[in-house]
């Protein structure tokens, strides 16, 4: 039967099958002349697929016209559902906060009065990917307008649109208040640490006195710097886990390659990894770096870089100035460009200068971005949740 697996309780009954053409209008774009200059820079939304984000509604637009250039185009009356049906990012789904025109690129479908728009606009982001299908593999993939008008869908009672629909835009505003969070955290992040490591922040000292002045170091008159092994090991199915580039960059070390004991004990006998060190990436992505805080366990390849904790450094302060523009800056004039991938070698990573403070200041900065990392961490992990609930309801809500 045509019916969701998930319900409000007072709803029953099969959905109906209908074609998205029954909905309302479908609204193909077009672009007004570019070489007209009074059409654009103006106050009224011209929607494009890159202004169609994960957050849904869509408030604003990179390119904006006036009322003229306005009028060149094919009205989009607010609530409406936008589907990109040509192009890279075909499938990608939005709703229009207020009155629009929008490019060639995109079919927008202006319900009437017999269906929710907010139910409209979730129906078809589930079906995203199934109607995605339908452009084919070509080297440009398009759905037409009649192709696309001709979709069939399953809608319920205009009633239980508009519960289904109140439900989900709740959750929607939800993940929209949390992506902005994030966004504000990481741009907050990237101010404060431009304040801190050009010196314009400074931390006090325990007395309220001024801390002592900076010095520049070599990265390699303060730690040991090694590689991994430069063998490709015998992987096996169990053992010690062996971290390369791909763990760095997606901060996930649970899903790993293994290598056998022997193998981990010989290597361990040249270097070893011990919670407090740093692992950087040096080969294809170069210059990520990532704070062991856990004890560990495992061997890495030469993709990786190792800087051995030290008392002349606070390890998680150092982490923190590896991030900086000044660091990065220095690391990438010293990468060996000719090379495929791009690599940089250790002795450059080790002739690289760090800015440093005193210990109690270096602890001081390195516990504040900490924290600060922490709060972004947490947010972003809120917001993935929250996604894969979405994800989760909507497969059940819906025929």
């Amino acid at each position: 039967m045509n019916v969701p697996r998930l319900r409000f309780k007072e709803f029953n009954g099969e959905w109906e099958v209908i074609k998205v053409e029954d909905i309302g209008s479908v609204i193909t774009g077009n672009t007004p002349s570019t070489v007209n200059a009074d059409f654009y820079n103006g106050d009224r939304l011209f929607v494009s697929p890159a202004d169609i984000s994960s957050n849904r509604y869509v408030s604003k637009t990179r390119i904006s016209l006036t009322d003229s250039g306005f009028n060149q185009g094919r009205l989009v009356k607010a609530g409406s559902i936008l589907f990109v049906c040509i192009g890279s990012t075909i499938g990608k789904v939005g709703q229009n906060k207020k009155d629009c025109i929008t490019n060639q690129q995109i079919n927008a479908v202006v319900p009437n009065a017999s269906f929710s728009k907010d139910f409209i606009f979730s129906r078809l982001e589930n079906d995203a990917k199934k109607i995605s299908m339908l452009a084919g593999e070509q080297a440009v993939p398009i759905i037409n307008k009649t192709t696309f008008s001709k979709v069939e869908i399953f809608v319920p009672s205009l009633p239980e649109q508009t519960k289904i629909a109140n439900f989900l835009t709740a959750v929607d505003e939800k993940i929209a208040q949390l992506t902005q969070k994030a966004d504000l955290l990481v741009r907050y992040k990237k101010g404060v640490m431009q304040q801190i490591f050009s010196q314009q922040l400074r931390f006090k000292d325990d007395d309220g006195r001024e801390s002592p002045e900076w010095e520049e170091k070599d990265l390699g008159d303060l730690s040991q710097i090694y590689d991994g092994t430069h063998m490709t090991p015998d992987y096996k199915k169990s053992g010690i886990p062996f971290y390369s580039v791909e763990h760095i960059t997606n901060n996930n070390f649970k899903d790993t390659k293994f290598i056998s004991r022997d193998v981990f004990e010989r290597e361990n006998k040249r270097v070893k990894l011990e919670k407090g060190d740093i692992l950087m990436t040096k080969i294809g992505d170069i210059g990520t770096p990532k704070y062991i805080d856990w004890d560990v366990e495992a061997s890495f390849y030469v993709s990786l870089a190792l800087i051995k904790q030290s008392n002349k450094v606070n390890s998680l302060y150092l982490t923190h100035f590896i991030r900086t523009s000044i660091f990065q800056k220095e690391l990438h004039e010293r990468i060996i460009h000719v090379a495929f991938p791009k690599k940089i070698n250790l002795g450059e990573i080790s002739n690289c200068m760090v800015c440093l403070p005193c210990e109690k200041e270096q602890t001081k900065i390195a516990n504040f971005l900490t924290a600060l990392d922490e709060k972004i961490t947490y947010n972003q992990t809120q917001l993935n949740a929250l996604k894969r609930l979405k994800q989760g309801l909507l497969q059940q809500m819906f025929v």
